[in-house]
């Protein structure tokens, strides 16, 4: 929720002070003023709240955390709980955060990821109160006016996260329900590097549903109509692009949950244009990259030798290639000799140069010429029911699949590449097997196995069967959190490639340095600094950094995307101390002085 604007916060050094005209239930009604039994006598009177709040004066905050948690803790389910905190943050703002960074490590999945699905999947049964801005696809002439109603000014918002809801998590199509993932999203940000919270707007792109469920229920509250493309979609997003850049000149835009064929498409149109960041393609291959810095570290292997198969040709899967391509490049291979020792195994098996137009444009460089794989044995499939929601372009596999010849299959591209690093993105469980890891473990010292997929249910291999089946050699980071794994003495600590440890920080860095771009090098900066959180130096140790030190990681990231815009040039703000740069731009949720005005 947004203050009005006599209520904007304002800072008097490092003490925040409010000052508004709202008066008695006003402004216990409003969560970003209501301070409950915190109020001190002085703002009671000023305030018109004598008579309207329990006499006891709390000093701190610590009851109110206490009976909060309680209430929290009683709820008997997880969506429940995060019911629970959302009418919470509905009500207090203040307390909600901090409730949140107390519970960080517990509360996150349950705010955010994963159970925010759950809550997206019967958003219309538990809306209560609308949050962030709602665009229609049919009515884009209103699209600057919608944004503006929000009643900020253009110096008061820092980011704005956008979403169009056609792949949530690993539950697809969710039409206007997605605006949950955008108020999540905003949450994690500040919780994890305190971005905030008054100069974010959460925005659902609603251009239309292929959900069945949602276009047939009576309580849909979004766009009732098929999701929409081509033109009129690529003209929404212009719109929404050029209005939040003419009213939030400073902003930087963050997409999320976009489908793989605009995903990428969006951020390379707006990536120079705007300060544009997509977590799904961007911080995913970063912060998965941050994991395998220090995987290969150990492995002992340097990164000219390595040879990754990445199962799962999505943005995700592509992001992450993309990252270790430019990580091959840096340590002295050719982009075109960094590109040949990738292979992409997707839906219609190994990426090839025969399916032609079925490739998005950011899956062509991975294909392998069809005469490489000419030798490799095909297996029956039937790829074209498979693949319909992420392959629009179907000729080639429907050509495929009538001539019977049938897909590389992950189990052959392995026996044949024999990989260093395997990166599972395809939210398909139980695809690393057995007989996959024991084959790539025959070759290679030690494996660098990522089961990415998530939630839980949807991963690869769990890290005691990837230990097991390689007498634990193998280097494991996960998507989903999952417990240490102990073998032959060793505690293994599974670390989770969760990219809250990665994209508040680099989100923070971004604001305090006004960069006019997210260039790869910021990207680079942010994953090398997550990396150096974890220590590696133990056997079993944690190839990323725990979540319970979310807010000295984003710190840390934050600082190193600062210097490093400010070393590219792209710093707008005049930076003299990185550190103090962030510092000043950090919220912490702690009470502010309410002056009646």
């Amino acid at each position: 929720m947004r203050y009005t604007r006599q209520a904007q916060p304002r800072r008097n050094g490092d003490k925040r002070v409010i000052r508004t005209t709202a008066r008695g239930y006003e402004v216990l009604r409003d969560p970003g003023l209501n301070k409950g039994t915190a109020f001190s006598e002085g703002e009671r009177a000023a305030l018109g709240l004598d008579g309207l709040l329990p006499p006891a004066v709390t000093a701190d905050m610590e009851q109110q955390l206490d009976r909060a948690y309680a209430a929290y803790s009683s709820e008997p389910t997880d969506l429940a709980k995060h019911v629970y905190m959302w009418r919470l943050h509905d009500n207090n703002v203040t307390l909600f955060y901090a409730l949140l960074q107390r519970h960080l490590l517990e509360m996150l999945p349950v705010v955010y990821d994963p159970v925010v699905g759950e809550a997206i999947e019967s958003y219309s049964e538990v809306f209560t109160r609308p949050r962030g801005v709602y665009l229609s696809l049919g009515d884009p002439e209103s699209v600057e006016a919608r944004l503006a109603a929000f009643g900020a000014d253009g110096d008061d918002i820092d980011l704005l996260v956008a979403s169009d809801a056609e792949e949530i998590l690993g539950i697809g199509d969710w039409g206007s329900n997605g605006i949950d993932i955008a108020v999540g999203k905003l949450a994690v940000y500040t919780a994890a590097a305190g971005i905030d919270p008054y100069r974010v707007i959460p925005v659902i792109l609603d251009a239309g549903t292929n959900n069945e469920k949602l276009l047939n229920d009576p309580m849909y509250i979004g766009y009732r109509h098929g999701r929409k493309r081509g033109k009129e979609y690529d003209a929404f997003i212009e719109a929404y692009v050029t209005a939040a850049q003419k009213l939030f000149p400073k902003a930087l835009l963050h997409w999320e949950d976009f489908g793989s064929t605009n995903a990428r498409r969006i951020l390379d149109t707006y990536a120079d244009r705007v300060p544009s960041f997509n977590d799904d393609v961007q911080g995913t291959g970063a912060v998965v990259m941050a994991g395998l810095l220090n995987a290969v570290r150990l492995s002992g292997t340097p990164w000219t030798g390595q040879r990754a198969v990445v199962l799962g040709g999505g943005s995700a899967g592509c992001g992450i290639a993309d990252q270790i391509r430019d990580q091959m490049v840096r340590s002295g291979l050719s982009k075109d000799e960094a590109t040949r020792r990738i292979w992409i195994v997707d839906l219609p098996g190994l990426l090839t140069e025969d399916l032609g137009p079925d490739l998005l444009p950011y899956q062509r460089p991975y294909a392998r010429p069809s005469a490489e794989v000419q030798d490799l044995a095909r297996t029956p499939c039937d790829v074209v029911t498979a693949a319909e929601t992420r392959w629009p372009a179907m000729a080639g596999l429907r050509a495929r699949a009538a001539s019977g010849d049938g897909i590389i299959d992950l189990a052959t591209v392995v026996a044949a590449v024999k990989p260093t690093i395997l990166i599972g993105t395809s939210t398909t469980p139980g695809m690393f097997t057995e007989e996959i890891v024991r084959k790539m473990a025959a070759s290679v010292e030690r494996p660098i196995v990522f089961p990415l997929s998530n939630p839980t249910s949807l991963h690869e291999a769990t890290p005691a069967h990837l230990l097991e089946w390689t007498d634990g050699k193998c280097l494991v980071a996960t998507g989903a959190p999952f417990d240490d794994v102990e073998r032959d003495g060793v505690v293994h600590r599974i670390g989770q490639a969760n990219n809250a440890a990665l994209y508040p920080g680099l989100g923070l860095g971004v604001i305090a340095s006004r960069a006019s771009k997210v260039s790869p090098e910021m990207l680079q900066a942010a994953a090398e600094a997550v990396a150096g959180q974890a220590d590696v130096s133990t056997p079993g140790a944690s190839l990323l950094p725990s979540n319970s030190e979310l807010r000295t990681t984003s710190s840390i990231v934050a600082v190193q995307v600062v210097q490093t815009a400010v070393e590219q040039g792209l710093a707008r703000a005049t930076i003299d101390e990185p550190v103090e740069a962030v510092r000043r731009n950090v919220w912490w949720p702690e009470y502010s002085t309410v002056e009646a005005v």
